[in-house]
């Protein structure tokens, strides 16, 4: 596990936000403005905007509405929030894990 997380944190490049793979790659291959999809999916079209400017997270509630809709179920929009979160995260508290000292189990 330890070496899981270190991984992750030398990992250079950040993964991609899932906004940014509704903006160029969902939207453009159904053809759909923002406004168009936000009304499908049940959501406001400043939150669809605001997702696929990387500035919103993918709630649970829209990786379900976005798995539904694309057709590739919750769990891939929710992994890909968390990997993004965590990637991002672990760099910003990278001082602080450092100093919890790793209790692995005998």
């Amino acid at each position: 596990m330890t070496e899981i997380m270190r991984e992750n944190r030398t990992r250079k490049m950040p993964p991609v936000h899932p906004g940014t793979i509704l903006r160029d790659e969902i939207l453009p291959a159904l053809n759909i403005s923002v406004s168009a999809a936000a009304r499908e999916l049940g959501l406001s079209r400043q939150t669809l905007h605001r997702i696929i400017a990387g500035q919103l997270g993918v709630s649970t509630e829209t990786a379900l509405r976005l798995g539904r809709w694309c057709g590739n179920g919750a769990g891939i929009w929710a992994r890909m929030q968390q990997s993004y979160d965590l990637w991002h995260l672990e760099r910003e508290l990278a001082g602080e894990l450092d100093a919890i000292p790793s209790r692995l189990a005998a």
